[in-house]
């Protein structure tokens, strides 16, 4: 069981409404829009993702992590190593 598990349905609908941002922004270009008004909402898609990352990342640190560091040895550090990365990656995007 993964620490979304219980919030996978919000975490769905969540994508599918930035789903649907996205196929908006294909028609804002298909429709010659404003290129200011296509970056607004590049960026509003953007921080969309940026909280669903920020939500699973919440989720991995509380679940998987918790307990991996609860059991500790070399199972912890590689949890530990995993959410390190993964934060690198986030802060880097």
């Amino acid at each position: 069981m993964h620490g979304y598990t219980n919030t996978k349905d919000d975490y769905t609908a969540r994508l599918r409404r930035i789903e649907g941002q996205v196929r908006g922004l294909q028609r804002m270009i298909a429709e010659d829009k404003y290129c200011i008004d296509i970056l607004t909402q590049v960026s509003a898609t953007t921080r969309a993702l940026q909280s669903v990352a920020l939500g699973l990342l919440e989720d991995h640190l509380t679940h998987c992590v918790t307990h991996a560091a609860a059991e500790g040895g070399p199972v912890a550090d590689e949890k530990i190593r995993e959410a390190s990365a993964a934060i690198a990656r986030l802060v880097r995007s």
